[in-house]
């Protein structure tokens, strides 16, 4: 069971954080006092956020989000904020109309337009939360649409008003925030992709809700989490004992490249490299091996026989029984299916990624992953999940990568803006990435760090999809190091690999300054 500190590994359906609020309520928590202790939350929040803002707009809504946001234009009043509301709904709760008929007898503005919102520093966005599940039209639809075309920094309270709190979907239309301050535990909204544009900046307020009312909901070992850094941390090549050699520290065989898709093994080796892994090991064509010593001198390159084409025609004789992972598929084209079937008898972790998995979706899963019983990897972006899985939707990542790994007995990865790995019932989200990484080598990487991490932690026993998440968390954690430094368009590959020894050092630095363990 996680302690507070860890809540932010939590996300909960709408279900769950109804059930989780109503057994507070249940416990004998008033709603009022809930509500009271929420809005000074945000209100405080606000304040550090903008702190040279003088006028601020509040949009209300009729159930306790609205209550929350006049809490929070009250406490905004006293602190000297020039504040102003707009109710768009006729009807209020009994709870949130005592709030607003207290807040009317302050002096706080009420306006009747919220396009009188354009004079404003901020708007704090209370219209819905996580409950809302019909589609905005009418007045509603009118008012949002008129909040986001007013160039004002929006901070919505649990969720931009308008997505769906487990989908990411937009009911029709949805605010566009500039901040979302969610409330008590992560939706399931925050790490979906169809919400990412409305989002903006996100946190968590904790309201210290009871552990032992999450837990009775989720269970000791929820099945939905997010990676975080603390999680991260253990699995990371951060400190190695004193006493350690190359060969207690993995030997990762990488099975890439071709005549055509070169960069693709330097960059998958540059990942693996990264990893600290003990030894490494390169299977490429055997015209690539002078190409690859060039980058990776420490490397052993492996000169396979190759094809007119380029293309490695087959392995040679090699003791697969030594390496404690292969990862195979960056830039192997899809010409070499010999090769994949050559490694699917292998008794050690592997990795298939791109033309290793366009090869596979030609074999078919049951003649080739479902056939082993040393666990595979699986890293599709959307186009070869589709092509692996046929006949699960895609609607839906997170749905759809738990399905995969149930129907393949395989860890999932699916690649995307929010990365998701699924295995034996269980969803590790990466809760943030860079669109910087939208290019070209930028899955070579991954697909490197995710085979160097397994075969340097081989020896530990460790849970393997909590590695995989963790080499898909340091990879994204890179990507955003070095686009905040450089840019979206300034991160190339190598620059993504540059910046994976920045987050190590980040790390190294907060932890040397007390603020992470």
């Amino acid at each position: 069971m996680l302690s507070r500190e860890s809540l932010d590994r939590l996300l909960v359906s709408t279900e769950q954080m109804q059930q989780i609020e109503s057994k507070v309520f249940a416990a004998g928590m008033p709603v009022a006092a809930l509500m009271e202790k929420v809005g000074g939350l945000i209100a405080r929040r606000f304040q550090a956020l903008y702190p040279q803002a003088q006028r601020v707009g509040v949009l209300v809504g009729m159930g306790h989000n609205g209550g929350d946001a006049l809490v929070v234009a009250r406490e905004l009043r006293v602190r000297g904020y020039e504040v102003a509301i707009y109710v768009p709904s006729e009807q209020l709760s009994e709870l949130t109309n005592q709030h607003y008929c207290y807040v009317s007898s302050l002096g706080i503005k009420i306006v009747d337009d919220a396009r009188s919102f354009a004079g404003c520093d901020a708007i704090v966005d209370g219209l819905f939360g996580f409950g809302l599940n019909r589609e905005i039209t009418g007045n509603l639809f009118e008012t949002i649409e008129s909040i986001n075309q007013l160039a004002v920094p929006i901070v919505s309270i649990d969720l931009p008003s308008g997505i769906h709190g487990d989908t990411g979907n937009v009911l029709g239309i949805a605010i566009k925030a500039t901040h979302t301050l969610c409330l008590g535990l992560w939706k399931l909204a925050f790490v979906q992709e169809q919400a990412i544009e409305y989002l903006g900046k996100t946190e968590l307020i904790d309201f210290d809700i009871p552990l032992a009312d999450i837990y009775s909901v989720l269970g000791a070992s929820p099945s939905i989490t997010r990676m975080t850094i603390d999680r991260a941390i253990a699995n990371l090549p951060i400190h190695r004992s004193a006493v350690t050699h190359k060969y207690h520290q993995g030997h990762l065989l990488l099975i890439v490249g071709s005549e055509q898709y070169s960069g693709a093994a330097i960059l998958a080796g540059l990942g693996a490299r990264a990893t600290g892994v003990g030894m490494l090991s390169i299977a490429v064509p055997k015209s690539l091996k002078p190409t690859l010593l060039n980058y990776l001198p420490e490397a052993l390159i492996i000169g396979c026989p190759e094809t007119e084409a380029g293309t490695i025609k087959s392995l040679p004789d090699l003791d697969f029984s030594k390496y404690q992972a292969i990862a195979c598929g960056c830039g192997l084209t899809e010409r070499p299916s010999k090769v994949i079937k050559q490694i699917l008898s292998t008794n050690c972790p592997i990795v298939l990624d791109a033309d290793a998995l366009n090869i596979i979706a030609k074999l078919g899963l049951e003649a080739t992953i479902s056939t082993r019983t040393h666990p595979t990897i699986l890293t599709p972006h959307i186009g070869e999940f589709k092509r692996l899985f046929t006949k699960i939707p895609t609607a839906n990542k997170l749905v759809a990568a738990s399905a995969a790994a149930q129907s393949s007995g395989a860890v999932v990865l699916v690649k995307g803006a929010r990365t998701v790995i699924s295995y034996d019932g269980r969803s590790i989200l990466i809760p943030e990435s860079t669109p910087a990484l939208a290019r070209g080598g930028s899955g070579d990487i991954l697909t490197g760090l995710i085979g160097g991490l397994i075969a340097a932690e081989s020896r530990l026993n460790v849970d393997l999809a909590e590695v995989v998440a963790t080499a898909a968390w340091w990879h994204s954690q890179a990507g955003i190091l070095a686009a905040r430094e450089h840019g979206d368009l300034g991160v190339d590959p190598l620059t993504t690999i540059d910046y994976l020894k920045m987050v190590i050092r980040e790390i190294l630095d907060a932890r040397n300054f007390g603020k992470i363990q």
